[in-house]
């Protein structure tokens, strides 16, 4: 429960900081429509890459795994996503636009490599050798990237994607319940 209401404040806190930008301002009027299926995430993001996202500068956000996991097959254009500084708060949002799914072969690292590098910022060789175990890939388009004023973060453990709330069908699946948020007061 202390989750919940750690996720509920913070979506409160987005929408006051964010009120007075209309895109922003909709978008979490939709997350707290009782009917909305929109999904929310947490994304933990180390420098540069996360001021390189703020700046509007990397335009495409990937994660690398050995396993099925989140973002995975989960996230999806719309969805909203927070972006946590590793090992600090949360000091940004932004949406998802166009999504990509890889499970790894020497093809697919070329189509990520050849078609992404320039988007993704990478410009250390090293970042593709330290992803080499990787067998899936979630790449997402950023949109809407905003930064807000630092917001304290209550998440504990070493995911790098914590998905906090699930699509309805996702819920369905696997027999979760979904939080909400009361209007700002």
């Amino acid at each position: 429960m202390e989750t919940t209401r750690w996720i509920t404040t913070l979506l409160n806190d987005l929408r006051r900081w964010l009120d007075n930008d209309p895109f922003w301002h909709k978008e979490l009027q939709r997350v707290a429509d009782p009917d909305s299926n929109l999904a929310v995430h947490l994304a933990v993001c180390v420098e540069p890459y996360l001021q390189l996202v703020l700046d509007g500068k990397k335009t495409i956000e990937s994660r690398f795994s050995a396993n099925r996991c989140a973002p995975y097959g989960v996230v999806r254009r719309h969805d909203i996503v927070l972006l946590k500084r590793s090992g600090g708060p949360v000091v940004g949002v932004c949406t998802v636009g166009e999504v990509w799914f890889y499970e790894l072969d020497p093809n697919s690292w070329k189509t990520i490599r050849g078609g992404f590098e320039q988007q993704l910022c990478i410009s250390d060789p090293s970042f593709w050798n330290s992803k080499k175990s990787a067998s899936y890939a979630s790449l997402m388009r950023i949109e809407h990237a905003a930064a807000i004023e630092p917001i304290a973060a209550s998440k504990r453990d070493r995911r790098g994607w914590v998905v906090l709330r699930e699509h309805d069908e996702q819920r369905e699946l696997l027999g979760t319940s979904s939080y909400r948020f009361s209007p700002a007061t």
